[in-house]
């Protein structure tokens, strides 16, 4: 096989985004903080079936035409750090053979290399040891082997071959890979995509499909009839869709499908529970999804979780009005905007009091596509927009939405929901985007963010040693500390995040903390620190009992 045309790669590109989509779940168990959040498959995988439903809706024999519907979907269905990298790498692979009605081998491995290019010129502070990585061994091997294979399938080969090389090295270029003892999570997602295209090339079956793919085909009949379903987005009883994975244990609870199905019935209703000896993955709708997650963890490690707000899916499917989303439609147009990311109807709704012009639900277990920022930024209206993602693996999802606007934007690169609202606080509708993006980038810089949240399995990172199912404190944004004590976790948090500057301390509960429990600890700090003014509120976010901002 000396070259292929656009079809041959669309179905390349088809079985790539297939082989990913089977195996998410392993991708996301890759992730390295033991948090509750780990969603690197989810995004790559959600990023790269964008892609190939683009691809299949606009497929050409002309290989570059082929290539740049492949370019457009990835672009607008990148979620998260891995997926817009890889976006990156074929936006970079597209543009350098636009031209082009077939490929052959060196110009199949230029692409690639071109594509590296671009995804490391994408990346503010590239770092080794990642999806980066893996695609620039893989790629430079690419080129070698092209100097003298002119056979596709065989350069296909050599360039997984290297890809698993590379992966298996990660550990050996990022420290915290070999403390945990994994490989990156997105270099492996990578390669899996890769395998889909030499699976392709070469005519073969991939594996049949697994617990977890299955439980998505279950999901799509259910779930997402059941949203559009209803007639009011008031009639939703049970707001949130609710996803996990337990991976069974010894000496935990003895896993009896029957039992568990009828207990988790009690929390909500749309119940779906697949298992297998290992594994049973969770589908439910309930309005106490930390209750949920809860009940499973007495069965093993958490593996996969994922919470999306319902009410927001249904008014952006029939096109009402919905206080904490973003898809609200308007014909006013807002001289300014300031369009930002948030979990919980509690912190979406601070946001908002704070200036928020619009708040997608998303965060720690979805993070918003460069689409859903694009729409989310149109339906407020504004001729100039301020981004905040309050996430760091959403800035740059965030950054790609703000090029294709095609109004004044730009993105304040806010990681946390504190930073977040003290750029909020810091914007000036009289000035510039452009002054308004420093000002407020400085505003957050002179914040403080501490969390509070779960294990999700036993690790060692930075010296703190961490068991499954303890509390653990994250100052700004590394792991302090892991206890039983939901308690003592948060004090000592606030001790080590206050010194003699410190002024103000505003403490976000999430939706597992009682409101005596939230002010019994803002007792305890302004006991503790005479000077300090503490604010309390209910932000109804999941999986993290406190977010703090010390200010």
């Amino acid at each position: 096989m000396k070259s292929i045309n656009g079809i041959q790669f669309a179905d390349m590109v088809q079985m790539g985004a297939h082989h990913l989509f089977q195996n998410a779940d392993y991708v996301d168990a890759l992730n390295v903080f033991p948090v509750p959040d780990g969603d690197t498959g989810t995004n790559m995988n959600l990023s790269m079936t964008s892609g190939a439903k683009e691809t299949a809706a606009h497929t050409h024999d002309h290989i570059g035409k082929t290539a740049q519907a492949l370019s457009k979907g990835l672009l607008m269905g990148a979620r998260g750090n891995s997926g817009v990298i890889l976006s990156q790498l074929f936006r970079g692979f597209g543009k350098s053979i636009e031209q082009l009605d077939v490929l052959n081998a060196k110009q199949f491995a230029d692409a690639l290399n071109y594509g590296v290019e671009t995804a490391y010129k994408a990346v503010m502070k590239p770092v080794e040891g990642t999806i980066l990585t893996v695609a620039k061994d893989s790629a430079r091997k690419a080129v070698e082997v092209s100097e003298d294979v002119d056979d596709i399938r065989e350069l296909m080969e050599a360039i997984v071959d290297e890809a698993k090389k590379s992966l298996d090295r990660t550990p050996d270029l990022l420290p915290v890979l070999k403390e945990v003892g994994v490989v990156d999570s997105g270099g492996q997602g990578l390669v899996f995509v890769y395998e889909g295209f030499l699976a392709s090339l070469k005519g073969e079956a991939l594996p049949s499909k697994t617990v977890g793919s299955s439980m998505d085909d279950l999901v799509s009949a259910e779930h997402h009839m059941n949203v559009q379903g209803f007639m009011d987005t008031a009639d939703i009883e049970f707001g949130f869709c609710t996803e996990f994975m337990v991976r069974f244990e010894e000496g935990k609870k003895s896993f009896d499908e029957t039992a568990f199905r009828n207990d988790l019935s009690e929390y909500g209703d749309s119940l779906l529970v697949i298992s297998d000896d290992e594994i049973a993955k969770i589908h439910i709708h309930s309005e106490t999804p930390g209750e949920v997650l809860t009940y499973g963890q007495q069965y093993g490690d958490l593996i996969k979780i994922k919470i999306e707000n319902m009410r927001q899916q249904h008014t952006e499917i029939v096109g009402e009005g919905y206080s904490t989303g973003a898809a609200t439609k308007k014909t006013e147009v807002h001289p300014y905007a300031i369009v930002t990311v948030a979990m919980g109807t509690g912190v979406s709704e601070l946001l908002k009091s704070l200036g928020a012009s619009a708040v997608i639900e998303g965060g720690q277990t979805m993070n918003p596509s460069t689409e859903d920022i694009v729409k989310a930024v149109q339906a407020v209206g504004a001729e100039r927009v301020l981004i905040l993602p309050n996430n760091k693996n959403i800035v740059m999802a965030a950054e790609q939405a703000a090029e294709i606007l095609g109004i004044e934007a730009a993105v304040v690169p806010t990681k946390t929901i504190p930073q977040g609202m003290a750029a909020i606080l810091a914007f000036n509708p009289q000035a510039t985007v452009e002054e308004n993006k420093n000002n407020m980038t400085e505003a957050y810089a002179h914040v403080k963010t501490g969390q509070v949240t779960f294990a999700v399995r036993d690790t060692s990172i930075d010296g703190v040693e961490i068991k499954k199912d303890d509390f653990m404190a994250l100052a700004e944004g590394k792991i302090v500390l892991s206890k039983p004590s939901l308690k003592e976790v948060t004090t000592s948090l606030i001790k080590s995040l206050m010194d003699e500057e410190s002024e103000i301390v505003t403490v976000i509960y999430g939706e597992d903390v009682s409101a005596e429990d939230a002010n019994e600890f803002a007792a305890f700090i302004e006991e503790h620190y005479k000077d300090i003014e503490v604010e309390v509120y209910n932000g109804k976010q999941p999986l993290y009992p406190y977010i703090l901002s010390v200010e």
